[in-house]
């Protein structure tokens, strides 16, 4: 089982890089194919959808057939596929479909690994766990930063793209090859998502998931790269190096966020202080003039830190949940938080457009977006106020 692990955490450093490289070819992606910063939100809105619209499916399929074919085959067909695809666009549409297919093949990855966590591990260190898979499978945000954009200027972005498709092939063959599924679970109990939404805590926790991880992952994953462009005028490198930042702020976030509800008993008040932070940050965003592109590129990074809570949050929907239909709850729960980023990437796309037409200053757009974000993690956090506290 740990060799099958340590494959699923490649293929999942693979699944953060694909979420995140698009900053870095912002030049590139326009000068090339004509493809803008909407055009570019739109593909990142599409992967995260794709993704969040398998995960229903997803659940089923690990609880069904377990995670080694499921992670496997939707990797080799998406991951691998949609890589190619986006090395042969001609047009943005062609970067949107390869964008959605990728994210296809990335949904099941994170959830294969937390599937088998939740089966094998003591449900205790499940956070711990899950914030240490998340964290070093967050090497690939690091990728898809300044080391992207140095090989695509060394070996141009289709080049580069086309070898990620190789690996992803590579990586996928060998998940079919490696991961062992753990026993299914003995039980006369039928059970479905219907089920999962009929436990009356679960609905304090998803209004948060579902904003939680939408500044962090779409800021990174798209609007850092146009907004260093438009507002300081950076090129592809320095925006690597800005990226570069705020994706080594969002690992040591994992991180920090792991053992924190054990070392201090308690899940629901480490996660509503660390997005409290994170909204706090979003408004100095909006509200501060920033002069200094490495004044943006900290707040940047403090917003990737605090939101971070991601696997903490994960956790205490899981245990709420029977085991099951832990497969089914975990795949839920992250239906809701990639979904939330999906259409926040898509709604702020439009938004961007819109307020770009009259803007007096370039910066203005970009800072409607951090309100955006600011007031819709405030939202998200109240009802959580309210939920049960849980720590296993």
């Amino acid at each position: 089982m740990k060799s099958g692990l340590v494959l699923l955490c490649v293929a999942y450093v693979l699944s953060q890089f694909y979420r995140s490289f698009l900053a870095v070819l912002t030049p590139a992606l326009q000068a090339d194919i004509g493809a803008g910063p909407e055009d570019l939100a739109f593909a990142s809105g599409l992967w995260f959808l794709a993704f969040a619209a398998m995960q229903i499916p997803v659940g089923e399929a690990l609880d069904r057939i377990g995670p080694r074919r499921t992670a496997g085959v939707l990797l080799l067909i998406g991951g691998a596929g949609g890589a190619v695809m986006f090395g042969m666009a001609t047009q943005p549409v062609h970067i949107a479909l390869a964008m959605a297919l990728i994210g296809l093949g990335c949904s099941p990855v994170l959830m294969a690994s937390y599937y088998i966590f939740a089966r094998i591990y003591s449900p205790a260190v499940f956070a711990t766990l899950a914030a240490v898979l998340l964290g070093t499978g967050s090497l690939g945000n690091l990728a898809g930063s300044l080391p992207m954009a140095m090989a695509a200027e060394a070996l141009g972005w289709r080049a580069t793209m086309l070898g990620l498709g190789a690996l992803s092939a590579v990586v996928a063959l060998g998940l079919l090859v490696v991961v062992k599924d753990p026993e299914r679970v003995a039980h006369d109990q039928k059970g479905s998502v219907l089920d999962l939404l009929k436990i009356p805590a679960m609905w304090l926790i998803f209004p948060l998931m579902f904003v939680q991880y939408a500044p962090a992952g779409g800021l990174r994953g798209v609007w850092v790269g146009p907004y260093m462009d438009q507002v300081f005028g950076l090129d592809a490198t320095a925006i690597g190096k800005v990226t570069l930042v705020m994706g080594a702020a969002m690992i040591l976030g994992t991180f920090a966020y792991g053992p924190l509800d054990r070392l201090l008993g308690t899940r629901k008040w480490v996660i509503a202080i660390g997005n409290a932070m994170a909204a706090v940050v979003l408004f100095m965003l909006y509200l501060l003039p920033l002069e200094s592109y490495w004044t943006a590129a900290l707040l940047f990074a403090a917003v990737g830190f605090f939101g971070a809570s991601f696997p903490v949050l994960m956790a205490h929907g899981r245990s709420f949940f029977p085991p099951h239909l832990v497969g089914r709850g975990v795949t839920l729960m992250n239906l809701f938080g990639i979904g939330g980023v999906g259409l926040f990437q898509v709604a702020t796309g439009k938004l961007h457009s819109a307020l770009s037409v009259d803007a007096v200053s370039p910066s203005d757009p970009y800072r409607a977006l951090f309100l955006l974000f600011a007031v819709c993690l405030v939202l998200g956090l109240l009802p959580y106020l309210l939920s049960q506290d849980r720590t296993d």
